[in-house]
């Protein structure tokens, strides 16, 4: 079995805007690319969104998977341990609670771990995932993001 990468990047035409996610998957010999968007999001959502929908396309249990993100939001969430606080007191200042639930439900599944790589710095997957992002938000009939409230637009940390 072999380790997965996997990339990821979110963008908002506007943060709230359109948003985007992109996504690429690599183990081995195997490439995959998903990405998708809706018509009023942030970008926090859209990057959070990205790792979700990366995990749940995976196939193998206990796999070893590596995230690679360019979001400080994602990346301090959970190797900072500001997710499993947010959890232990219920989530009462957290943002993007659905997310972080949906996160929760297929993160112990995989052996995961998360790099943080610095955005637009030339990294081919990062690009990649960041074209896929962008294009997706720029989709015409978008469907709702069913879990963005305005009060979400802000976030300061832990």
């Amino acid at each position: 079995m072999h380790p997965i990468a996997l990339y990821t990047d979110g963008a908002a035409k506007g943060n709230p805007g359109p948003g985007g996610y992109g996504v690429v998957l690599v183990s081995g010999p195997y490439r995959k690319e998903l990405s998708g968007g809706v018509s009023l999001t942030t970008n926090n959502r859209m990057e959070l969104l990205a790792v979700i929908v990366g995990l749940e396309a995976l196939k193998i249990p206990g796999s070893q998977v590596t995230v690679y993100s360019d979001s400080t939001y994602v990346v301090n969430a959970i190797e900072k341990g500001w997710l499993l606080k947010w959890q232990a007191k219920g989530f009462k200042k957290a943002k993007n609670i659905d997310l972080w639930l949906r996160f929760l439900h297929v993160w112990p599944k995989y052996r995961v771990n998360f790099v943080w790589i610095k955005g637009h710095s030339g990294h081919p997957e990062n690009e990649r995932c960041d074209r896929l992002a962008t294009e997706a938000a720029g989709l015409p009939n978008l469907p709702p993001d069913s879990g963005y409230t305005p009060e979400q637009e802000v976030f300061f940390g832990n």
